[in-house]
């Protein structure tokens, strides 16, 4: 885990760091986290948690406060245009700030001005996982049917330019196929339809589709990740199987409207770094397949940086466009 070997190390001397007027006088009041997608959903599993440590630690109560819509862009134009005063803040994922900025052509916040980076506090890759009577057993099995079988196959995801969608086509470009894109509003009615049968395959969180596989309701062929998790290391990664070049899935990451005092974004990330090293966190965000992170301000920006140039190559060459 990336940084999550030196967490226990480093939170002393961040806190230390932190300028006294800072502890003193923040927060004074409830604070806000905005979670720009449902209740329930994978942001929900791993920022409650967090939320509920902040809360005992700083001596105020961290809310989450779900607004979802439009692929996040709802509940994230909310935090870009608060006050920055360290009160509102956002759970902010890969879909909403990196995917979105390279498939929506009016974007309403700017993902890379309009926020104060915190820390990348998670990492969840996607699981390609098929229903059941879909005739293959492995990632190379699926790639050989899509191209005995052009435009025949039929993956779900949760809408035009999600996550999931942007690695089930970089998937498609690695593996030289084409497939049928059946977008949904949403992982949950894309889930009910793939059980159903309607849809073939879909790539989406371990949270999400390992219960699934492990009731026998989906297979799973592959993890979009460089090595596998531990929450199910009998699933190969992509590139084991046979297919190398396909990581995908969405990070987590706590974020603040730009303008926030230096000195408050500093406290939330020693005590966003002393939360993630708790066993108990740990431990429940491991068993779901998440990877803890807990990078600094400066490496999680470079990171959104990042991933917005890379998906949007993906974009420019799958011809992606917002509906």
């Amino acid at each position: 885990m990336r940084a999550l070997g030196m967490l226990s190390t480093i939170v002393a001397g961040l806190l230390a760091a932190v300028p006294p007027a800072a502890g003193q006088g923040y927060p004074n009041r409830v604070v806000r986290i905005v979670n720009p997608f449902p209740a329930g959903g994978g942001q929900d599993v791993l920022l409650r948690p967090l939320a509920q440590k902040l809360s005992e630690s700083l001596k105020q109560a961290f809310v989450v406060d779900n607004k979802p819509g439009a692929n996040g862009m709802i509940g994230t134009e909310i935090v870009a245009k608060s006050a920055p005063d360290g009160y509102t803040l956002l759970g902010g994922t890969t879909g909403a700030l990196a995917m979105n900025a390279v498939v929506q052509p009016r974007l309403p916040y700017d993902p890379l001005k309009d926020f104060a980076p915190i820390s990348n506090y998670a990492d969840s890759a996607f699981i390609l996982s098929v229903h059941p009577s879909v005739p293959v057993q492995s990632v190379m099995e699926l790639v050989a049917l899509a191209k005995a079988r052009p435009g025949q196959l039929t993956y779900a995801t949760f809408g035009v330019g999600s996550s999931s969608h942007l690695v089930a086509e970089l998937f498609s470009m690695r593996a030289g196929i084409k497939m049928v894109h059946v977008p949904y509003k949403g992982s949950a009615p894309a889930v009910a339809d793939l059980l159903a049968g309607q849809v073939m395959l879909m790539f989406d969180s371990m949270q999400s589709q390992m219960p699934q596989v492990r009731a026998k309701r989906l297979r799973a062929l592959g993890l979009a990740a460089e090595k596998r998790s531990p929450a199910a290391p009998e699933v190969p990664t992509i590139a084991e199987a046979g297919l190398p070049g396909v990581l995908g899935g969405s990070w987590y990451g706590l974020l603040a409207p730009a303008g926030t005092p230096r000195e408050v974004i500093a406290r939330l990330h020693a005590e966003l770094m002393r939360a993630l090293a708790d066993p108990e966190v740990r431990e429940r965000f491991t068993s779901v397949g998440t990877e803890v992170v807990g990078n600094t301000p400066e490496e999680f920006a470079a990171q959104i940086r990042a991933d917005i140039e890379k998906w949007g190559s993906v974009v420019r060459t799958a011809g992606i466009r917002a509906e």
